[in-house]
């Protein structure tokens, strides 16, 4: 168990990586011209996410959950396989990478990267780690709520996406 914590501290500090960067990024858009869309739904993400952590922890402290091997390793190779994706994305977008929806007036549309195949590729990290990184110690109940709670949001979430990235070039 005591590894499966230090994980879910390494998916901690990396969220608090990401929120440095995007902070950033963040206040170089707005310098940009930047504008958020759909400002009211971010609150609520930022909750489900630290829950999913949460939830990863308590799940099987509390259950009592065991690490059954057959499905934790390859639910642990989809977690690696989510985070170098979500990198990916960051690394693409570069500046123009937020968790929240800024758009730049005039900027053109990114198709390079991981755009190139899928138009939110960032949101399939999100919904393979949010199944797996519970799964890696058997808390099902915890990726459950989480894919449920996730696909409301993600479609919310994607249709603010949508609208905002319409009027880039």
């Amino acid at each position: 168990m005591t590894w499966y914590v230090l994980l879910i501290a390494l998916i901690a500090v990396e969220r608090v990586v990401e929120m440095v960067v995007a902070e950033r990024n963040s206040a170089w858009s707005r310098a940009q011209g930047g504008v958020e869309f759909g400002a009211g739904h971010y609150p609520v993400m930022v909750v489900l996410h630290i829950g999913l952590l949460a939830g990863c922890l308590i799940e099987p402290i509390m259950l009592h959950r065991n690490f059954i091997p057959a499905l934790g390793w390859p639910m642990l190779a989809i977690v690696v396989a989510a985070q170098a994706l979500r990198w990916w994305c960051i690394t693409t977008l570069d500046r123009q990478w937020n968790t929240r929806v800024i758009i730049i007036p005039g900027a053109s549309r990114v198709g390079g990267g991981p755009y190139r195949f899928l138009p939110h590729p960032n949101y399939v990290a999100v919904i393979a780690e949010g199944f797996a990184l519970p799964l890696v110690h058997t808390g099902w109940l915890t990726a459950l709520v989480f894919t449920v709670l996730n696909a409301a949001l993600l479609t919310r979430r994607i249709n603010v996406e949508n609208a905002a990235l319409a009027s880039l070039r």
